[in-house]
């Protein structure tokens, strides 16, 4: 299989974006360009969210602490920013149900890490699954640490001479 894209240690959010990305388009030939990426505190039963007609995609601060520190590597855990990002790219393009996009996260990571990469395996297991310790994390707050995370989405943006 010909693996379009890797997951490395030394990445951000933009370069593991960018991955997500290339990967959505040449799997399902679609593409979206000037999103934002919030990182804010939510209900523990919400990983990450759309909010349809928006630019934002916002993910949860507290789970995404949480898998940092569960975590055996930094891979493992761009692997998860990957998947998620994915999940709410989806969204993002207009995929509504759940379960559909489960299903393309799954596929989009399997098509282009393979089936035994990390970000595949969390896309078809489910995070929760795979680090129970999650379901130790309490209710969770709203809303009170936002951070807009600053050169996200970069690849679609012209630069200007």
């Amino acid at each position: 299989m010909n693996k379009l894209t890797k997951i490395s240690q030394n990445m951000n959010f933009d370069d593991i974006f960018s991955l997500v990305k290339k990967s959505v388009e040449k799997t399902l030939g679609q593409h979206r360009a000037g999103l934002t990426l919030v990182l804010t505190d939510l209900p523990n039963t919400i990983g990450a969210y759309h909010a349809l007609g928006s630019n934002y995609l916002v993910m949860n601060r507290t789970i995404l602490n949480a898998v940092s520190v569960l975590v055996k590597s930094k891979i493992e855990l761009n692997s998860f920013i990957f998947s998620i990002l994915t999940h709410e790219y989806l969204h993002a393009l207009g995929y509504i149900n759940e379960e559909k996009v489960r299903n393309l996260v799954f596929r989009v990571s399997e098509e282009n890490l393979g089936r035994d990469h990390p970000a595949s395996r969390m896309s078809s297991q489910g995070i929760v699954e795979i680090y129970l310790e999650l379901r130790n994390l309490g209710e969770g707050k709203v809303g009170t640490n936002t951070t807009i995370i600053k050169n996200f989405d970069n690849s679609s943006m012209p630069y200007i001479s």
